[in-house]
């Protein structure tokens, strides 16, 4: 069993940079994969993000080069570092975490606002 701690959310202006972390708790040691994703009003639910316990990393195509996902094992926690941010960034954010490879837990959600 996991659970997922979201913060950082919350408005920026166009350009501008803000970061997103998870923190992880419960049987982290059975985590193999963390990711995030992201969902506008309307729209289904896509993939920002993956990286695995080894390192491995995985971007959209729409957010290549501006955003960084990273991962500090030992204390557990996911950060999405975002630059270059534009309006259609704005989304519900939600961290996920696979668990033995059999198992998926998210986050609560953390809203991202882009806009002047």
């Amino acid at each position: 069993q996991v659970q997922l701690m979201e913060s950082g959310g919350g408005l920026v202006q166009p350009g501008g940079s803000l970061r997103l972390s998870c923190a992880a708790s419960g049987s982290t040691f059975r985590v193999d994969a963390m990711g995030w994703y992201r969902q506008a009003p309307g729209k289904q639910r896509e993939l920002v993000a993956t990286i695995t316990r080894g390192g491995s990393t995985n971007y959209a195509d729409s957010v290549k080069g501006r955003f960084t996902i990273s991962r500090d094992n030992a204390k557990n926690t996911l950060y999405l570092e975002m630059n270059s941010l534009n309006p259609e960034d704005t989304a519900v954010y939600y961290c996920y975490a696979r668990w033995s490879g059999i198992s998926n837990y998210w986050g609560q959600g953390t809203q991202v606002t882009v806009s002047s």
